[in-house]
Protein backbone atom coordinates (compact mmCIF):
# COMPACT_ATOMS: atom_id res chain seq x y z
CA UNK A 1 0.00 0.00 0.00
CA UNK A 2 1.40 3.31 -1.08
CA UNK A 3 2.08 5.61 1.70
CA UNK A 4 1.73 9.81 1.87
CA UNK A 5 5.13 9.90 1.70
CA UNK A 6 5.53 7.84 -1.53
CA UNK A 7 3.08 9.92 -3.35
CA UNK A 8 4.58 12.87 -2.10
CA UNK A 9 7.83 11.71 -3.66
CA UNK A 10 6.27 10.91 -6.86
CA UNK A 11 4.81 14.63 -7.31
CA UNK A 12 8.56 15.81 -6.49
CA UNK A 13 10.04 13.53 -9.09
CA UNK A 14 8.28 13.94 -12.40
CA UNK A 15 8.17 10.67 -14.74
CA UNK A 16 10.84 10.52 -16.70
CA UNK A 17 10.81 9.44 -20.90
CA UNK A 18 12.49 6.49 -21.83
CA UNK A 19 15.38 7.60 -23.10
CA UNK A 20 15.20 6.37 -26.51
CA UNK A 21 12.13 8.84 -27.07
CA UNK A 22 14.49 11.42 -25.98
CA UNK A 23 17.14 9.48 -28.26
CA UNK A 24 14.44 10.35 -31.40
CA UNK A 25 15.20 14.02 -30.93
CA UNK A 26 18.74 14.21 -30.13
CA UNK A 27 20.08 12.12 -32.36
CA UNK A 28 18.88 14.25 -35.57
CA UNK A 29 19.30 17.16 -33.89
CA UNK A 30 22.87 16.34 -33.15
CA UNK A 31 23.26 14.44 -36.64
CA UNK A 32 21.70 17.51 -38.75
CA UNK A 33 23.63 20.21 -36.65
CA UNK A 34 27.37 18.67 -37.00
CA UNK A 35 26.44 18.63 -41.00
CA UNK A 36 25.33 21.71 -41.13
CA UNK A 37 28.32 23.01 -39.57
CA UNK A 38 30.42 20.99 -41.57
CA UNK A 39 28.45 21.87 -44.83
CA UNK A 40 28.58 25.69 -43.82
CA UNK A 41 32.50 26.02 -43.13
CA UNK A 42 32.81 24.07 -46.73
CA UNK A 43 34.83 21.21 -44.44
CA UNK A 44 36.74 18.19 -46.23
CA UNK A 45 38.12 18.10 -50.14
CA UNK A 46 36.22 20.62 -51.64
CA UNK A 47 37.85 23.35 -49.58
CA UNK A 48 39.97 25.41 -51.84
CA UNK A 49 42.57 26.08 -49.36
CA UNK A 50 42.68 22.70 -47.74
CA UNK A 51 42.86 20.92 -51.08
CA UNK A 52 46.52 21.89 -51.90
CA UNK A 53 47.78 20.92 -48.23
CA UNK A 54 50.04 18.11 -48.08
CA UNK A 55 48.16 15.53 -46.19
CA UNK A 56 49.67 12.86 -43.78
CA UNK A 57 50.28 9.77 -44.94
CA UNK A 58 47.81 8.33 -42.73
CA UNK A 59 44.87 10.31 -42.74
CA UNK A 60 42.17 8.13 -44.22
CA UNK A 61 39.87 8.85 -47.51
CA UNK A 62 37.80 12.02 -47.89
CA UNK A 63 34.31 9.29 -47.57
CA UNK A 64 35.24 7.83 -44.17
CA UNK A 65 35.28 11.62 -42.61
CA UNK A 66 31.55 11.53 -43.50
CA UNK A 67 30.42 7.80 -42.43
CA UNK A 68 32.13 8.13 -39.51
CA UNK A 69 30.89 11.53 -37.77
CA UNK A 70 27.87 10.34 -38.62
CA UNK A 71 27.82 7.45 -36.12
CA UNK A 72 29.65 9.61 -33.43
CA UNK A 73 27.07 11.97 -34.10
CA UNK A 74 24.68 9.31 -33.55
CA UNK A 75 26.36 7.90 -30.71
CA UNK A 76 26.30 11.29 -28.95
CA UNK A 77 23.04 11.62 -29.31
CA UNK A 78 22.46 8.24 -27.99
CA UNK A 79 24.76 9.25 -25.02
CA UNK A 80 22.78 12.48 -24.25
CA UNK A 81 19.66 10.61 -24.23
CA UNK A 82 20.62 7.96 -21.88
CA UNK A 83 21.63 11.40 -19.60
CA UNK A 84 18.79 13.52 -19.74
CA UNK A 85 16.77 10.17 -18.84
CA UNK A 86 18.59 9.95 -15.60
CA UNK A 87 17.26 11.10 -12.06
CA UNK A 88 18.36 15.35 -11.69
CA UNK A 89 21.43 15.13 -9.33
CA UNK A 90 24.96 16.99 -9.31
CA UNK A 91 26.91 13.86 -11.43
CA UNK A 92 24.04 14.32 -14.26
CA UNK A 93 24.65 17.99 -14.27
CA UNK A 94 28.16 18.09 -14.56
CA UNK A 95 27.90 15.36 -17.02
CA UNK A 96 25.45 17.56 -19.33
CA UNK A 97 27.87 20.10 -18.75
CA UNK A 98 30.80 18.60 -20.06
CA UNK A 99 28.81 17.34 -22.66
CA UNK A 100 27.76 21.16 -23.85
CA UNK A 101 31.16 22.18 -23.54
CA UNK A 102 32.70 19.63 -25.22
CA UNK A 103 30.13 19.75 -27.86
CA UNK A 104 30.65 23.66 -28.02
CA UNK A 105 34.45 23.14 -29.16
CA UNK A 106 33.08 20.38 -31.09
CA UNK A 107 30.80 22.59 -33.70
CA UNK A 108 33.67 24.87 -33.45
CA UNK A 109 36.67 23.13 -34.71
CA UNK A 110 35.52 22.87 -38.51
CA UNK A 111 34.88 26.66 -38.99
CA UNK A 112 38.09 27.20 -37.20
CA UNK A 113 40.40 24.52 -39.32
CA UNK A 114 38.35 24.50 -42.85
CA UNK A 115 36.60 27.66 -42.27
CA UNK A 116 39.24 30.18 -41.34
CA UNK A 117 41.98 28.16 -41.89
CA UNK A 118 43.53 28.73 -38.78
CA UNK A 119 45.47 25.40 -38.10
CA UNK A 120 47.33 26.00 -34.49
CA UNK A 121 43.78 27.40 -32.96
CA UNK A 122 42.25 24.72 -34.21
CA UNK A 123 44.59 22.43 -32.98
CA UNK A 124 44.00 24.13 -29.24
CA UNK A 125 40.27 23.58 -29.58
CA UNK A 126 40.88 19.89 -30.58
CA UNK A 127 43.36 19.02 -27.79
CA UNK A 128 40.48 20.98 -25.60
CA UNK A 129 37.72 18.25 -27.03
CA UNK A 130 39.68 15.31 -25.84
CA UNK A 131 39.98 16.68 -22.37
CA UNK A 132 36.50 17.50 -22.11
CA UNK A 133 35.75 14.05 -23.91
CA UNK A 134 37.63 12.06 -21.55
CA UNK A 135 36.38 13.98 -18.25
CA UNK A 136 32.85 13.51 -19.42
CA UNK A 137 33.50 9.70 -20.25
CA UNK A 138 34.43 9.63 -16.86
CA UNK A 139 31.16 11.92 -15.25
CA UNK A 140 29.02 9.21 -17.05
CA UNK A 141 30.34 6.05 -16.25
CA UNK A 142 28.25 6.11 -12.70
CA UNK A 143 25.11 7.20 -14.28
CA UNK A 144 25.53 5.10 -17.49
CA UNK A 145 27.83 2.70 -18.56
CA UNK A 146 26.70 2.37 -21.81
CA UNK A 147 26.54 6.49 -22.42
CA UNK A 148 30.37 6.53 -21.01
CA UNK A 149 31.49 3.51 -23.74
CA UNK A 150 29.41 5.34 -26.72
CA UNK A 151 31.95 8.11 -26.24
CA UNK A 152 35.03 6.24 -26.67
CA UNK A 153 34.64 5.69 -30.40
CA UNK A 154 34.55 9.23 -30.64
CA UNK A 155 37.33 10.17 -28.65
CA UNK A 156 39.65 7.57 -30.47
CA UNK A 157 38.68 9.53 -33.50
CA UNK A 158 39.33 12.72 -31.71
CA UNK A 159 42.60 11.44 -30.98
CA UNK A 160 43.39 10.57 -34.72
CA UNK A 161 42.21 13.69 -35.98
CA UNK A 162 44.22 16.06 -33.04
CA UNK A 163 47.18 13.55 -34.75
CA UNK A 164 45.88 15.38 -38.01
CA UNK A 165 45.32 18.61 -36.99
CA UNK A 166 49.14 18.86 -36.28
CA UNK A 167 50.63 17.20 -39.07
CA UNK A 168 48.97 19.13 -41.01
CA UNK A 169 50.32 22.41 -39.93
CA UNK A 170 53.64 20.41 -39.96
CA UNK A 171 53.37 19.37 -43.43
CA UNK A 172 52.03 23.04 -44.55
CA UNK A 173 54.58 25.82 -42.75
CA UNK A 174 53.11 28.94 -43.50
CA UNK A 175 49.46 27.57 -44.74
CA UNK A 176 48.34 28.49 -41.27
CA UNK A 177 46.17 32.13 -41.61
CA UNK A 178 46.80 32.83 -37.86
CA UNK A 179 49.83 31.09 -36.49
CA UNK A 180 50.80 30.46 -33.00
CA UNK A 181 53.66 28.50 -33.64
CA UNK A 182 52.36 25.50 -32.35
CA UNK A 183 52.75 23.38 -35.39
CA UNK A 184 55.07 25.26 -37.33
CA UNK A 185 58.50 26.70 -36.86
Amino acid sequence: MATLADDFDRRQQPPRRPWWKIALVTVPVLVIAGSAIGYLSNSGFSNGWYVPLEKPSFQPPGWAFGVVWTILYTFMGITLALLLSRPASKQRSLALTLFAAQMLLNWAWSPTFFGAGYIDWAFVLILGMNVLVTALIIAAWPLSRVAASLLVPYLAWLCLATTLNYETGKLNPGADRAPLGITSE
